[in-house]
């Protein structure tokens, strides 16, 4: 369960987490929240899928790493196997929180229920002797503003797929070599029909933008599937 609390040296002066990847760390998930602002990093590891929120109705982006729900084939143990960790799974057990319904500054908070947070002696220290931010902390800080720098920045991307109705369902038949057979549904991808059909100011305002190369990147993100069935036979052929 979730206990967020503001990180502070008072409260957290000897709080260690733990940093690297594992599946004990809730690293065995098969995708992850990724925004617009990192698509260029994400696009040359993973295939970017959109996906509908059922209850909001809003779509959100997200980095694949398997084909289904506890499936990372880029996790091997405690070592992750992709040069890009999206921000998303980096800033691991913190959050931008507000100080109240009003908005404000954002604030550096901790999940202190998260698996990272760290029992004993192990891990990374968050605050020094002297109740100073460590490096780590620094580095968290700031991987958390340009989070939230691009989810505020993403609000117009997404409404603009959604105003020139640029995206549309998708699924995937994944034959592996072993005979079995895998179907990815539920999520969207770009209608390149109805992209290549947009007229002259359309395409302008995208790029104006920058939302027509974000939607090339996403596009182009798609030829990383064969990268991850290749992971996945890999796995079969391990066994």
């Amino acid at each position: 369960m979730s206990q967020h609390q503001i990180l502070n040296p008072v409260d957290h002066g000897t709080l260690r987490v733990h940093t690297g990847p594992g599946a004990q760390y809730g690293d065995d998930t098969m995708a992850c929240l990724t925004v617009p602002a990192e698509f260029r990093r994400v696009q040359a590891h993973f295939p970017i899928v959109f996906r509908r929120d059922l209850a909001t109705g809003q779509f959100s982006a997200l980095a694949l790493f398997g084909f289904e729900p506890g499936e990372n084939l880029f996790l091997e143990g405690e070592h992750w196997d992709a040069p890009y960790r999206p921000l998303a799974m980096s800033i691991q057990p913190f959050l931008v929180g507000r100080p109240g319904p009003g908005g404000g500054e954002g604030q550096v908070h901790i999940d202190m229920g998260h698996a990272r947070v760290a029992t004993g002696g192990e891990g990374t220290r968050l605050f020094d002797d002297e109740g100073r931010p460590t490096p780590h902390v620094e580095a968290i800080a700031e991987m958390l503003g340009d989070l939230d720098h691009a989810h505020r920045e993403g609000v117009s991307f997404f409404a603009a797929l959604e105003r020139h109705d640029l995206l549309e369902p998708f699924s995937l038949e994944v034959a592996l070599d072993d005979g079995s057979q895998h179907s990815l549904v539920g999520f969207h991808t770009i209608d390149e029909v109805r992209l290549a059909a947009l007229a002259g100011p359309a395409l302008q305002e995208l790029h104006a933008t920058g939302d027509l190369l974000r939607i090339h990147l996403a596009m182009a993100s798609l030829s990383q599937f064969a990268g991850l069935v290749a992971r996945r036979n890999a796995r079969i052929r391990a066994r």
